[in-house]
């Protein structure tokens, strides 16, 4: 594990699956499990690791832990933009389960009950991944038009908001903006257009100061029964962006990034079909990737090494 001096402890033992609490299982993710407290959902991140949408068999310790603190870094900041999940007396209620429950303490959250809007929210500022691809086929992203001599990894003219639908599982597909808005209604998706670009520009400034590059994000959106949008989910995290190393960067090819790349690349490297079950993942990538993510949450909150 990297030598960095944490604000809380990280386990010996991945959490794989959260059990004895007194309150009912409402979903499961690959990563998070979400229990009904009454008043208000508890999200606890686990320990699971994913990769080409199988869950391993391997989990990494630790990893729930960071993906929670860094979005409550980031909630904090966004809440001088927008409304969030966040209840009110989250901390003192999370004080509060963690003397019952201290393996869940730093991994959770206590949030509003919202009903989840059916998009996510995309914002590209470099051209990576599926929005690289859509590019070779077309010379475009998605539906915007883009200048015609743009590399892997180049930086767009601006960033771009290019929302898919939310699969209940498998793949997320992109939408334009008009089906998009036809989707949730004008008002709502113009809303959500606008928060995300500027929470977007709130990680891309931070990201800066800390020598990396934030080249994308999605955000998750829901509403109040008065149908107020609040931002919800997590926030900013390796797992929902991509991050890279400023210093390392150059357009051209795929650029290394602060996230399970080392799982996904052993993977790619073996003869599997990407179907259950999956290959195990032996200790040197499993630590690889776990100083990736904590590398991440130093640079990004400003941890102490």
């Amino acid at each position: 594990m990297a030598d960095f001096d944490l604000p809380f402890p990280m386990p010996k033992q991945a959490l794989q699956k959260v059990e004895c609490l007194p309150y009912p299982l409402v979903t499961k993710g690959k990563v998070r499990e979400v229990f009904d407290m009454g008043d208000a959902l508890l999200m606890v991140a686990t320990d699971r690791v994913s990769a080409f949408d199988v869950v391993m068999e391997e989990g990494l310790a630790g990893k729930g832990i960071l993906l929670t603190q860094i979005s409550l870094y980031w909630f904090a900041q966004a809440g001088a933009i927008t409304q969030h999940h966040l209840v009110k007396d989250h901390t003192a209620r999370i004080a509060e389960l963690g003397r019952d429950y201290p393996e869940l303490r730093y991994r959770s959250m206590i949030v509003k009950k919202l009903t989840p809007l059916p998009i996510e929210a995309v914002v590209r500022g470099y051209l990576s991944g599926s929005g690289w691809k859509a590019y070779q086929e077309s010379g475009k992203l998605f539906e915007y038009d883009l200048p015609s001599d743009l590399q892997e990894s180049s930086q767009l003219p601006q960033p771009l908001f290019t929302p898919t639908t939310k699969a209940a599982s498998g793949h997320d597909m992109p939408i334009d903006c008009t089906d998009g808005a036809k989707l949730i209604g004008e008002n709502p998706f113009q809303r959500i257009h606008d928060l995300s670009i500027e929470l977007y520009q709130m990680g891309v400034e931070r990201a800066d100061t800390a020598d990396i590059i934030l080249a994308d994000t999605k955000f998750e959106f829901g509403t109040d029964a008065e149908g107020q949008i609040h931002l919800i989910d997590e926030i900013l995290t390796p797992d929902s962006s991509r991050y890279w190393s400023k210093n390392t960067y150059q357009p051209g090819g795929a650029q290394p990034s602060y996230d399970k790349q080392f799982v996904r690349d052993y993977l790619e490297s073996l003869e599997w079909d990407k179907a259950p079950p999956a290959p195990a993942l032996p200790a040197n990538v499993l630590a690889g990737t776990l100083d990736r993510y904590i590398e991440a949450y130093v640079k990004i909150t400003g941890g102490s090494e």
